[in-house]
């Protein structure tokens, strides 16, 4: 399995504000995509992993805004997994334009249970993401 993956989308109207540049917030969507579609390339969903009383939230997350993203420009939005244990993943997420970085971000997500209560993830995830490093 390759260590990053890339989620690739267009940026629409709706995504930005009354100068055409994409609103700061929006960029948590895009990572937030992002490490979602990658769940489901691992072969898991959020269906699934509920039903092991699992959920994985975002812990910390820390964004440079580097240069804008504007209406209709195609951005690819690459996470990549940077540290892993049984209860956090640490990824480096960043959307580029041609190969261009424009937002990064360092983004610490926790394994916890419907209480909030850290859980180790299942045994098959760990290892699908551990295979990525």
């Amino acid at each position: 399995m390759a260590k990053t993956f890339s989620y690739k989308t267009k940026i629409y109207y709706e995504d930005t504000d009354a100068g055409g540049i994409v609103y700061y917030a929006n960029y948590l969507k895009y990572f937030e995509r992002a490490r979602t579609e990658w769940i489901y390339a691992l072969g898991f969903d959020h269906n699934k992993l509920d039903k092991s009383d699992i959920l994985i939230v975002v812990r910390s997350c820390n964004i440079d805004y580097e240069k804008s993203v504007k209406f209709e420009e195609e951005i690819e939005v690459v996470s990549e997994l940077s540290k892993i244990s049984p209860v956090r993943i640490n990824l480096i997420q960043f959307v580029q334009v041609n190969k261009e970085i424009r937002v990064k971000a360092n983004v610490e997500l926790a394994i916890v249970d419907r209480a909030g209560k850290p859980k180790k993830m299942p045994e098959d995830l760990y290892k699908s993401f551990k295979s990525c490093i």
